[in-house]
């Protein structure tokens, strides 16, 4: 029998702090979005292959939107029956404890300073020990590298870090920490998977792993379930008011709730800044024959998993059209652009800006484009561009499907460039599978706002949450698969173009 509902309020508050804006939404119960605000920050790049983010920017950007949304929806904060937030995972932040300064600017998922250190202990023979206890690869995405890096780097910062006198977070942490009041020092589950640091089939922080990389554990948050219940939902202010937050999930975990994936063998990709496909594979972690990740997809008593491979360049591949080379003047007019010439005229763009992602790895790889001629122009590129971002997501499923043992009958899309008829087409038919796009494209802050529902009683169950996703269009490949093939065999030869090439520098 369902649980009663605990709450009689009709509105939740999603904070999406994501890689270059903060956003924040009020949905209804219906999950509709009644109100949204968002805002860019300032990105950083102080050398090739640094990203850094301002977290005092970050913090303040969010806290505005919050309250943005809550005036453009004519709601109190005690209207919110309760909040959710999804974020950007990986970027590490380091910040005093008594003063809630940050020691330096936040070190972003995609920057790789820490290749070299990598590297080192890849070459000690130690990664797949921290692959077997933690079920990710040893690559400079994640925290724990970066975290070691800042603790080396900045003066007294370790020794500060081992008396306990400094707090190391992912975004969420941070965001807690400024809405508590710097009371709480937490992070969920979802996040804590992605740091390196974590135990995936204990649900906890390792000793072994801190050793490894050298972090205090006095730094670390404490661990919260990703659906709190009323009972220990985490107090926060917002404008003078005491809410509860009940929902915690790193960015794509958020999505997968969002997207109704509550079963194994159901996925999603979000296209944002980067792409990131999930697919649900039970109570049980599973192990990757192809470099993909394994990830908590939830923690809620105990933890459900995800096979996990992600795209450091899909939107932001777009951006760099519009911002490095100046071919568009928003993000907007790349689709039309694209679709103005009917092919790329065999370019092909590698955007390994950052390194190359799963299922290659390859942090020494850079961006390529390769089949330029005297005819081609600016929409050839754009819509190589476009076609990079559906062709590392090919990759990325075909590797889910042969970890998974078997075919995917759909594959449910959301994120900002899921709006981009012309990219979802391209997917279908390079994938030969189904593109199935929802009426709400905005599920990664949807994901946030039902965990936070669900654990307040807003919503009672995941199959009321099912009942709310609805499909608005579903594209089916129309390309032959001797074509898509022929396309893909040309894409993997353009990969290998890009391999190492900083390494050979």
């Amino acid at each position: 029998m369902p649980a009663a509902p605990t709450t009689s309020k009709k509105w939740v508050l999603a904070l999406d702090q994501g890689t270059t804006s903060s956003r924040s939404l009020v949905f209804d119960s219906l999950g509709r979005v009644v109100a949204q605000s968002q805002r860019e920050f300032s990105q950083f790049f102080p050398q090739p292959g640094w990203v850094e983010h301002d977290a005092l920017e970050i913090w303040g950007t969010q806290r505005a939107t919050m309250l943005d949304a809550l005036r453009t929806a004519q709601l109190a904060p005690r209207d919110i029956a309760a909040i959710g937030i999804s974020n950007q995972r990986e970027t590490t932040l380091l910040w005093d404890r008594a003063t809630g300064q940050p020691l330096a600017r936040a070190i972003v998922w995609q920057d790789r300073r820490t290749a070299a250190a990598c590297a080192r202990l890849r070459a000690a023979g130690l990664e797949p020990e921290i692959s077997a206890r933690t079920g990710l690869l040893l690559d400079p995405y994640f925290s724990a590298t970066k975290l070691a890096w800042l603790l080396d780097e900045l003066p007294g910062a370790r020794a500060r870090a081992e008396r306990g006198e400094l707090a190391f977070g992912t975004v969420d942490s941070w965001l807690i920490y400024q809405l508590t009041g710097r009371r709480r020092h937490v992070t969920d589950a979802t996040n804590a998977s992605r740091t390196l640091l974590f135990n995936l089939r204990e649900a906890r922080w390792d000793d072994r792993l801190l050793e490894i990389f050298g972090v205090p554990r006095a730094c670390l948050p404490e661990i919260v379930d990703t659906c709190l219940s009323s009972a220990d939902a985490i107090e926060v202010d917002v404008d003078g008011t005491k809410l509860p937050l009940a929902g915690i999930a790193g960015d794509q975990q958020a999505a997968l709730f969002g997207q109704a994936c509550f079963s194994p063998g159901m996925a999603k990709n979000t296209y944002g800044t980067g792409c990131f496909a999930l697919l649900h594979t039970g109570t049980a972690p599973q192990a990757s024959r192809h470099r993909l990740l394994t990830t908590v997809a939830l923690r809620r008593g105990g933890c459900q998993y995800a096979l996990e491979g992600g795209v450091f360049m899909g939107g932001a591949t777009v951006q760099w059209l519009r911002d490095g080379l100046g071919l568009i003047g928003s993000s907007s007019e790349v689709e039309a652009l694209a679709a103005s010439v009917p092919d790329t005229g065999d370019v092909y763009l590698v955007p390994a800006f950052a390194g190359l992602g799963a299922p290659q790895w390859d942090a020494d790889a850079r961006g390529t484009i390769v089949g330029l001629t005297r005819g081609t122009n600016r929409a050839h590129i754009a819509r190589a561009a476009l076609e990079s971002i559906a062709f590392q997501t090919a990759d990325l499923i075909d590797a889910m499907r042969q970890d998974a043992g078997g075919a995917f009958s759909e594959l449910r899309v959301d994120g900002g460039a899921a709006r981009n008829d012309l990219l979802l087409q391209f997917q279908a038919d390079i994938l030969g599978v189904p593109v199935l796009r929802p009426v709400n494209t905005e599920t990664t802050a949807f994901g946030a706002a039902a965990l936070a529902g669900l654990g307040v009683g807003m919503w009672q169950s995941e199959s009321e949450l099912a009942s709310l996703w609805a499909l608005d269009r579903r594209f089916e490949p129309r390309m032959s698969a001797g074509e898509a093939g022929t396309r893909r065999a040309r894409w993997t030869e353009a990969l290998a173009r890009s391999r190492a090439w900083a390494k050979s520098s």
